[in-house]
C-alpha cells in the first residue's frame, strides 16, 4: 500500500513511519454518541465486577481511558453512582415485570458478616417462567445492623415480598438450620411454608457422626495439614519425597468445619501422601523429634481414615436422596467395622430426626410434595407415602387451567384425527382426563424420566394434560433444595467489594 500510494499518489503519500495506536486515534473525534456507549460499559465493569466505583479515579484506569480514547473525558464518581442506581431501577423494574406474570415464587435467605464486619442479609426468589424455565433474581442484599432476632428477620423477608408485589405467591422460604431464621419462619410470623436447607441439615447430621470418635481423626489430621501449610522447610521436604516416590505432587489440604465433604479432602488426600510425610516427619534435618511426636498420626487413627473414606464419598454423590440414604447407604454392611457401623447409625438417626421421615405431617411437606411432582423421583415407590396428599388447587386455578386445557384440545384433536386418518386402528389417542384421582393415577403410571432429562421440560410438554398437576408442579418444583443462592454472597465478600450492596441485584 505504501508503495502504491508513493509511486501513484505522491501528492497523497503518508509518512513511512507505522503510526502508532494513540497517533491513529488522535484525529479521530469521540463524539457523544460514543462517550455514552464507553460510560455505559465503565458502569457495566463496576456492577459485574463488583468494583468500588473510585475506581474510575484510578491513574492506572485514567491512563488506560487516555491510551484508548484520548478525547473521552471521564465522568465523576458521582456520575458513574447516578447511573448505577438508574440501571438498578431499570433491572427493578423489568424484574418486577417478570414477576407479576408469575403465580408461584420461593425465597431463600442468609446473614452473614462482612470482613468490615457488618451485618448482611440477603433474600433471592427462584420462580419457573411460562416457558418452564427456572430462574432466580436476588430481591435484597442490604446491611442489618439491628440484631438478628426473629422478629427483626421475619420483619425484613415480609418487607422484601411486599417492596416486590409478591404477597400470596411465596410457597416456601429455605433456610439454614439456625434457631433464629427458623422462628422467623414460623406459621405465626410468615404464610408461607419453612424449608431446612438439606446441605445444612446434612452438615449437621454428618458432624453428629463424627461427635462419635472421629473428630479425633479430624482433630490429628488437621493439625498434620496445618503444620506442612504453615512451615517452608516441610513443604519443599514433602515434595522432593514426593519426586523419589513418584507421587503425584499434590498439596495437601485442609478441612473446614461448615463443609463436611472437605473432611473427606483432606483424609483422601493424607492417604495419598501418607508415606511421603511419613518420611518427612522422620527426617530430623528438617522435623524436630518433639514436633514430630506431637504431629504424628496413629496406625489407628490412618485405619480409621481408611474405613471411613468410601462412606463420605458415598453420600457426597448422592446426599439429595435422603431415602436412599436413610435406607441403603448408611445400612449396616457386612464388611463394616465396629467403627463405620456406629458412625453410619448416629449419622442416619440424627438424619431421620432432622428431616423428620416419621412424622405425620410428613406427607404435607413442600420438599416430599416437589419430590413427587419431579417425574424422576415420582415413580420410587412414593404412592404409600403420598397417599393423603391434596389437591390443593383453588377454584380460579382449575378454572384457568381448565380453560387452557380446553382451548389446547381442540388444537390437538385436530392433529389427533389426522394421524388416526393416516396410521388406522394402529393409533390409540390418549383419554380425556376427567378428574384429580385419574389425573395422578395416570401421571404415576408414566414411564420414568432418565436422570438426565430435565423435569421442566416434561411438565412443559405435558401441561394441558396434566392441568392440575402442573399447577402444583409451578408451585413447588421451583423450590430449590438448598439455601446456596443466598450463601453464595459471601463469596462475593472480597476487601474492594465496597458498593452499598442493596444497590446491586
Amino acid at each position: 500500500m505504501q508503495y502504491h500510494l508513493r509511486s501513484q499518489h505522491p501528492q497523497a503519500s503518508c509518512d513511512d513511519r507505522e503510526q502508532t495506536l494513540p497517533s491513529m486515534l488522535s484525529g479521530r473525534k469521540c463524539d457523544a454518541r460514543r462517550s455514552e456507549e464507553i460510560t455505559k460499559r465503565i458502569c457495566s465493569m463496576v456492577v459485574k465486577d463488583i468494583l468500588p466505583i473510585s475506581v474510575i479515579c484510578g491513574e492506572g484506569f485514567q491512563e488506560l481511558l487516555g491510551y484508548i480514547e484520548p478525547n473521552y473525558g471521564i465522568p465523576s464518581r458521582f456520575t458513574i453512582t447516578r447511573r448505577i442506581e438508574a440501571l438498578y431501577e431499570e433491572r427493578k423494574k423489568t424484574l418486577k415485570s417478570r414477576l407479576e406474570s408469575t403465580k408461584f415464587v420461593a425465597l431463600t435467605t442468609d446473614c452473614w458478616t462482612a470482613l468490615t464486619t457488618e451485618s448482611y442479609i440477603k433474600v433471592t426468589c427462584c420462580y419457573i417462567d411460562d416457558d418452564w424455565q427456572f430462574n432466580s433474581a436476588v430481591l435484597l442484599t442490604q446491611s442489618m445492623p439491628s440484631r438478628h432476632t426473629a422478629e427483626n428477620l421475619a420483619a425484613k423477608l415480609i418487607d422484601s415480598v411486599e417492596t416486590w408485589g409478591l404477597n400470596g405467591e411465596v410457597s416456601a422460604c429455605v433456610h439454614d438450620n439456625a434457631r433464629n431464621i427458623v422462628a422467623a419462619n414460623s406459621p405465626g410470623r410468615v404464610n408461607w411454608d419453612s424449608v431446612p436447607c438439606f446441605a445444612h441439615t446434612l452438615q449437621l447430621a454428618v458432624n453428629d457422626g463424627f461427635k462419635v470418635f472421629v473428630h479425633r481423626v479430624i482433630v490429628a489430621a488437621g493439625r498434620l495439614v496445618r503444620h506442612f501449610n504453615h512451615s517452608t522447610p516441610a513443604c519443599k521436604a514433602l515434595e522432593a519425597k514426593q519426586d523419589q516416590m513418584q507421587l503425584p505432587k499434590h498439596q495437601l489440604i485442609q478441612s473446614c468445619k461448615t463443609r463436611w465433604n472437605s473432611v473427606c479432602d483432606m483424609f483422601g488426600r493424607l492417604l495419598e501422601q501418607r508415606w511421603a510425610v511419613t518420611a518427612v516427619l522422620s527426617d530430623r534435618t528438617v522435623t524436630k523429634l518433639q514436633d514430630a511426636r506431637t504431629l504424628e498420626i496413629r496406625d489407628e487413627y490412618w485405619q480409621i481414615m481408611t474405613e471411613i473414606t468410601p462412606v463420605i464419598v458415598s453420600i457426597s454423590n448422592i446426599y439429595p436422596i435422603t431415602f436412599s440414604l436413610l435406607n441403603t447407604h448408611l445400612m449396616r454392611a457386612e464388611d463394616d467395622g465396629h467403627r463405620v457401623t456406629e458412625f453410619k447409625a448416629k449419622v442416619r438417626q440424627s438424619l431421620s430426626d432432622r428431616m423428620e421421615v416419621d412424622a405425620d405431617e410428613l406427607v404435607a411437606k413442600p420438599a416430599l410434595i416437589a419430590s413427587f411432582l419431579d417425574p424422576q423421583a415420582a415413580k420410587a415407590k412414593l404412592t404409600e407415602m403420598c397417599a393423603s396428599l391434596a389437591m390443593a388447587t383453588t377454584e380460579d386455578e382449575q378454572a384457568v387451567s381448565d380453560d387452557a386445557a380446553a382451548q389446547a384440545g381442540d388444537e390437538q384433536r385436530s392433529k389427533s384425527n389426522a394421524m388416526l386418518l393416516l396410521l388406522g386402528d394402529n393409533y390409540s389417542a390418549p383419554r380425556e382426563i376427567t378428574d384429580c384421582p385419574e389425573e395422578v393415577d395416570i401421571y404415576m403410571r408414566d414411564s420414568p424420566l432418565s436422570l438426565d432429562d430435565n423435569p421442566l421440560d416434561l411438565w412443559k410438554s405435558h401441561e394441558t394434560r396434566f392441568p392440575r398437576l402442573a399447577i402444583l408442579a409451578r408451585r413447588y418444583l421451583c423450590i430449590p433444595g438448598t439455601s446456596v443462592p443466598s450463601s453464595l454472597a459471601q463469596l462475593a465478600n472480597r476487601p474492594y467489594a465496597n458498593i452499598p450492596s442493596c444497590k446491586v441485584m
